[in-house]
């Protein structure tokens, strides 16, 4: 970096104080990259946006309170110029799907290697887009499945929860006839032996979540 550049802003978004620690290490010793400012939530992370304006956000999906995908909908609906790197562990492709869909550059797991990691962050703020491999494999895996209605992710995240087709048909206001219909579709869809399993792989690919 020459001296009329100026370093990398960058704000880390993460539940886990071990994680951020980590990435404030990386990133101290890059002499283009700068940390800005640490959120533990989604709502800390807007906070923080609105105040440091960071050139890169580093967003973690599954956090307390505020998640990271409607953290950053509403980072992108006020400031439609963010560039937000979203580092997760989940690499199911519904959850790939919608951080894309809600305007992520990148999205990148969080085993990825310092050097995957600092390249994207770079190549975001470039104007670049980026997606590692396995996200990639997962996007390409399921790009031709028929998706799940919103209906029947309601009742599979029920079936997830534990309740049995008469509870979730009360809790729904639906027939019980009308619960077994829609569970019909979903172990279809998703190519399931059976409910615990079709909860499981909703689970997987970030379908539903608890």
């Amino acid at each position: 970096m020459n001296a009329s550049t100026s370093p990398i802003r960058i704000l880390s978004v993460d539940d886990h104080p071990i994680f951020r620690q980590g990435i404030a290490g990386l990133v101290s010793i890059q002499p283009d990259m700068i940390l800005v400012g640490e959120a533990s939530d989604g709502r800390e992370a807007i906070q923080l946006f609105r105040m440091h304006r960071p050139d890169v956000t580093l967003m973690d999906l599954q956090m307390p309170g505020m998640n990271g995908v409607d953290s950053l909908i509403a980072i992108r609906n006020e400031f439609p110029e963010a560039k937000i790197v979203v580092l997760t562990t989940y690499a199911g492709d519904a959850q790939i799907i919608r951080a894309i869909k809600a305007g992520a550059q990148a999205y990148l797991l969080k085993n990825a290697l310092h050097k995957e990691l600092l390249e994207t962050i770079r190549g975001v703020h470039a104007g670049k887009k980026a997606f590692s491999a396995e996200v990639s494999y997962e996007i390409a895996t399921h790009a031709t499945d028929d998706p799940l209605t919103p209906a029947e992710i309601s009742v599979l995240r029920l079936i997830a929860a534990g309740y049995a087709n008469k509870q979730i048909a009360g809790k729904l206001s639906i027939t019980e006839e009308t619960v077994k219909s829609r569970v019909k579709c979903i172990l279809s869809k998703l190519g399931a032996d059976d409910r615990t399993q079709a909860a499981m792989i909703g689970l997987k690919r970030g379908i539903i979540d608890l």
